[in-house]
């Protein structure tokens, strides 16, 4: 399923990656590059396959690894309250 985040998360990306801030309490994340590239995909309508294809493309990683990464960054986000 595509994400989005959720209306009170900005987002700005930077030389290492992309960072968050969950507007609601002033809390930053930090996205390294591997997780951008993930949420990149994601954001622009990718599915979590995509998202896994992409990681391994980019740094030959196997399939199992790649997809267990995107759910667990995914549910982390997800969890966190700031995607769905």
């Amino acid at each position: 399923m595509p994400l989005r985040f959720d209306p009170h998360v900005s987002t700005a990306e930077t030389d290492y990656g992309t960072v968050l801030l969950d507007e609601r309490d002033g809390t930053y994340w930090e996205l390294n590059p591997t997780a951008t590239l993930v949420v990149r995909t994601l954001l622009d309508g990718g599915e979590e396959t995509d998202a896994a294809a992409a990681l391994i493309r980019e740094f030959d990683i196997d399939t199992a690894q790649a997809l267990r990464d995107v759910e667990a960054l995914v549910g982390h986000l997800r969890e966190a309250g700031l995607a769905s």
